[in-house]
């Protein structure tokens, strides 16, 4: 497990012990002591060790998997894959009082400044509860509350329910492991955002609890196989390697030194042009000029 997963799992754990219920937007927080923490955390390992993420690349999600939206509506996967759009999922829980308001708030943050908007040609989003308790009201809260925070209308995100079974699946297809603690009446999670290009397939895991916009847009590039993003995002995206280590996207020396070549030859190419024009308009205003021969008696 890289170093970064490691410690998105520990502050599962440590999410665990800060107890009561958080505002929708994330804007409570732990007031914990570090000692208090820490206790809570130990405790908590020992029932916590299959928290994790195998990551499943390449496999096809099941989209019969039945789920109800944040209407009340009975929906399938299938609604949402469209065989044109990639599609971002996340699994949270809706009354999660730290780690999963602090994902999808940074995860909203993110895509308020991203080019895209959720439901356009490029993208869209799925969050599914993982509490089979949880209601198509809830959902529709916390999505009426994320989509106010993004300020782009009524984005195609969508926010869903659905019950024990059909979540588990879904999990054990992503390889999201988590872990209900009675005692806090909480879950435990990985924060993780999964790619999904438009016909089902697992592409890409982005993990952390913030996002940047080029790691969401490199992700949605790849999980669409080039057919979103424009030809410079395309080229772009050649010079980012995929770090499985950091679960995100870092420069990829090859690929900035193939850039850099390609900037040289355009730079090269754009001033050999501009001689070869000023040359062609020389020559063509020498030939138009009259000649001035003189004629003496």
């Amino acid at each position: 497990m890289s170093r970064l997963r490691r410690s998105v799992l520990a502050l599962c754990l440590l999410s665990l012990g800060t107890g009561g219920q958080a505002r929708a937007d994330g804007a409570d927080r732990p007031n914990l002591a570090a000692p208090q923490r820490a206790a809570t955390a130990e405790a908590m390992a020992p029932a916590m060790h299959s928290i994790d993420v195998d990551e499943h690349l390449g496999n096809i999600i099941d989209t019969s998997l039945r789920f109800v939206d944040h209407a009340g509506k009975a929906v399938t996967l299938a609604d949402y894959f469209d065989g044109k759009r990639p599609v971002l999922v996340t699994m949270n829980y809706f009354r999660c009082p730290v780690l999963c308001n602090v994902q999808l708030n940074e995860l909203t943050e993110a895509l308020r400044t991203f080019d895209w908007v959720p439901g356009d040609e490029h993208f869209r989003i799925v969050t599914i509860s993982i509490d089979p308790r949880e209601t198509a009201e809830l959902a529709n809260t916390k999505r009426q509350n994320h989509l106010t925070a993004l300020g782009k209308g009524d984005a195609d995100w969508e926010f869903l329910t659905g019950d024990a079974l059909s979540i588990r699946l879904l999990a054990a297809q992503l390889g999201i492991q988590y872990a209900y603690d009675p005692e806090q009446d909480q879950y435990a999670h990985p924060a993780v955002v999964v790619f999904a290009s438009p016909d089902a397939k697992i592409v890409r895991y982005v993990y952390g609890l913030s996002y940047k916009s080029n790691d969401l847009k490199f992700g949605l590039i790849e999980a669409s196989e080039g057919r979103v993003g424009s030809t410079l995002d395309r080229i772009i995206l050649s010079c980012f390697h995929y770090d499985a280590t950091l679960g995100r996207y870092g420069p990829f020396a090859f690929g900035l030194m193939r850039l850099a070549g390609m900037l040289t030859m355009l730079l090269i190419g754009t001033a050999l042009a501009f001689y070869w024009r000023r040359e062609r308009r020389q020559a063509r205003q020498s030939r138009q000029q009259p000649s001035h021969v003189e004629v003496r008696t």
